[in-house]
């Protein structure tokens, strides 16, 4: 599902709970997912007494964004919606043309979810949520895994449980666990280690949290793409200036279709690495150079390299056969300037 090829990734714009628990604006983020050129929208599912200690939960992001300084406090205001509604928001996805995924964070969010989705998706902070990863491994489709805040010891060790548990297809995303992600940190190259590491495991991809620059570009993505990520998510808002967590470092719609239209070109740059001579023939006939002669020769002269001159044209012998023609004598005279075409050699 998610083995593309070069700078056609996936992409998975995150809503997260960015729809502030409105339905309707729920399924207006998918419809702008949509027409930006996405492929899936993906939410957040969870209850937020079965994801984080009501007494002992500290938040992990920038509180100058985000100012709720607790984690069970913050999950409260947005774990209204109900297997109703996931229902709905994956029926408006289809109808719109894209996937519908939703990152379960319980085994209750599991069970309500998998009918609905054509994968399913595990947090960074999840990666060693043993029962968790049995349930999602158990559900027998593709699983994306975001590796935030984890070694690769502890990678490995996901990996062989959830193969062990019985997954299949599995993706790896690079991720860091920061919420805005500075540039200087975001370390891209972690693409290719995954790559390297487990590449024969596993597809590799991309969970972004770097906030778009001030021009509004996503140069992270753009290099992400450029560096082979087969999935791309990242988080995506209909109002970037919202206060919350998600909106000022995600995405938008514009900023979306931006982003599609740069990877297309990209595409385009890419080509299949084979060779094309047929689009460069006029180059080939013109721009080669071919065997002349460089003085006043006669007939049955044996030709030496000092009696040959290699000259752009598009007439006379190809310069790779430049070692058949020395050594063969001339059936008749030649003047400095003509080309040597085969007929003219015994």
């Amino acid at each position: 599902m998610f083995d593309r090829s070069y700078a056609d990734p996936y992409i998975i714009a995150e809503i997260g709970v960015n729809h502030e628990g409105s339905l309707a604006r729920a399924k207006d983020m998918i419809s702008a997912v949509a027409r930006a050129g996405g492929h899936a929208a993906k939410f957040q599912t969870y209850t937020a007494g079965l994801l984080a200690s009501e007494a002992h939960s500290p938040s992990y992001w920038d509180t100058s964004q985000e100012p709720t300084t607790s984690q069970y406090e913050l999950f409260q205001r947005f774990d209204g919606f109900g297997a109703d509604d996931y229902a709905a928001l994956a029926a408006h996805c289809r109808e719109e043309g894209i996937d519908f995924l939703s990152t379960p964070f319980d085994l209750a969010a599991v069970t309500t979810l998998a009918p609905l989705m054509p994968a399913m998706k595990i947090a960074s902070a999840d990666l060693t949520n043993v029962p968790l990863l049995r349930a999602v491994a158990a559900v027998g489709k593709p699983i994306l895994m975001s590796v935030g805040a984890s070694t690769h010891d502890e990678i490995r060790w996901a990996l062989d449980l959830l193969e062990r548990a019985g997954a299949g297809e599995i993706a790896l995303l690079h991720c860091v666990l920061r919420y805005p992600t500075p540039p200087a940190q975001a370390n891209l190259l972690g693409i290719t280690e995954l790559r390297e590491r487990f590449g024969d495991r596993a597809v590799i991809g991309y969970s972004d949290h770097v906030a778009p620059t001030e021009r509004g570009t996503t140069p992270a993505l753009d290099m992400a793409a450029t560096l082979g990520a087969r999935v791309i998510e990242k988080h995506f808002t209909d109002d970037r200036t919202a206060r919350g967590n998600d909106h000022y470092h995600a995405f938008d719609e514009a900023q979306l279709a931006s982003f599609v239209r740069t990877l297309a070109e990209y595409r385009e740059l890419a080509g299949d690495g084979k060779p094309d001579v047929s689009a460069q023939s006029s180059a080939i006939e013109n721009a080669r150079r071919r065997v002349f002669v460089s003085e006043d020769l006669s007939a049955d002269t044996e030709l030496t390299e000092a009696h040959l001159r290699a000259l752009r044209a598009n007439v006379g012998v190809e310069i790779a056969s430049w070692d058949d023609v020395v050594g063969r004598s001339l059936r008749a005279d030649k003047r400095a300037g003509d080309p040597i075409e085969w007929d003219d050699l015994r």
